[in-house]
């Protein structure tokens, strides 16, 4: 058995010698057309095979969105934060220092220039006038006879001319001490509101009390302040259009600057810039933060693009837009100029034309001549 075992293997190897030997002898373009012949015959009943099961190798579109390029307004703005400050703003003081004996206003009253606000003390003033009243009385008594004598022509000039200047002298101090006694009433020097009352009755009033006794404020005439750094001096100038943002009250007015400075602070770098606020301004109020943003770029008709869908590939920046090509949608990238940018938006400058189809979603993941569909 083991001798006929051995010889099999060897007749093996023998069959296996000749036909590697004829193998190799045979025509290597016989042998290629044969397996293209039979790789055609694949091919044909794959593709039976993937018709009857509705499998396609067909490259699958990438989803996007796109929208149409359009000539629209834009406006570039530099945004500085400012205050709200009345044009009137008032703090009244009396104007001579005394005791506080009558208040005649509460905060929240409307007032008109020259109302009594309060009165402080004018005792002595009034005392003096009483002193002085008998005095005057009876000087004006002396000088009215001595009027009719002198108009008879009887008694001497000098007595006729010290009755009256008498009189006059006394009349005078009279006058002056009313007056003094006018300075002890605080009045109100504009028409506005009473915002605040730091007079008490009973306490000593001075111009430079830390509490102000009144303060007025006319809500008509309210303005905004800023102060506006140095680099801005070539682009924020009187004329200006400005939208005056006021966080607080979440409301929009639109208006212009009033006033630039022409003194810059050696301190801080910075220059002052005023909008005056017109209309009604009921939920404003002096000192309130306002976000100033004043329009130094105005193009009536650009080209937009959202800034996030402007890529960067090597200092080169691009978007991508959908071409329709032979029936096909593809996604093409553009590179684009860019000018100026603000609030989200980028002025394309160059690149882009009026009906692209500027592609906003999905662009991320494209590349050059993608296929593409809404």
């Amino acid at each position: 058995m083991k001798p006929m075992y051995i010889s099999k293997i060897a007749a093996s190897f023998v069959l296996a010698a000749v036909l590697l030997a004829s193998c190799g002898s045979k025509d290597k373009s016989a042998e290629l057309n044969d397996l293209k012949a039979k790789r055609s015959e694949l091919d044909g009943k794959i593709s039976a095979l993937e018709q009857e099961l509705g499998i396609t190798n067909a490259v699958k579109a990438r989803k996007i969105m796109t929208t149409d390029v359009v000539a629209a307004p834009f406006k570039h703005c530099v945004e500085i934060q400012g205050t709200v400050d009345a044009e009137n703003n008032i703090v009244v003081a009396p104007q001579i220092p005394g005791l506080v004996t009558k208040i005649y206003v509460s905060e929240g009253d409307a007032v008109q220039v020259g109302q009594l606000l309060a009165e402080t003390d004018n005792s002595a003033y009034a005392a003096q006038i009483a002193a002085i009243q008998p005095q005057l009385e009876l000087a004006q008594d002396v000088f009215q006879r001595q009027q009719r004598l002198w108009d008879q022509k009887i008694g001497s000039e000098v007595q006729y001319l010290q009755s009256k200047t008498q009189v006059d002298a006394l009349t005078k101090q009279i006058l002056a001490i009313q007056a003094q006694i006018e300075l002890t009433k605080v009045k109100a020097p504009i028409n506005g509101v009473v915002d605040h009352v730091g007079a008490r009755v009973g306490q000593f009033a001075t111009a430079q009390n830390p509490d102000p006794c009144f303060r007025i404020v006319n809500l008509n005439s309210l303005k905004v302040k800023s102060e506006v750094a140095e680099s801005y001096a070539n682009k924020v100038k009187k004329g200006n259009k400005v939208v005056l943002f006021f966080p607080d009250v979440n409301i929009e007015v639109n208006g212009s600057i009033s006033f630039t400075a022409k003194f810059i602070s050696p301190m801080t770098r910075t220059f002052t810039a005023e909008a005056i606020l017109t209309g009604s301004n009921e939920l404003l109020r002096p000192n309130m933060v306002s976000i100033m943003k004043i329009v130094d770029y105005e193009n009536a008709a650009a080209i937009l693009a959202p800034l996030n869908i402007i890529q960067n590939e090597n200092n080169l920046q691009f978007v991508y837009v959908a071409v329709n090509e032979n029936g096909v949608l593809t996604a093409r990238r553009r590179a684009v100029t860019i000018g100026q940018v603000y609030a989200g938006n980028a002025e394309v400058t160059g690149g882009l034309s009026i009906g692209d189809k500027l592609i906003t979603t999905g662009y991320s993941e494209l590349t050059e001549g993608m296929a593409i569909e809404l």
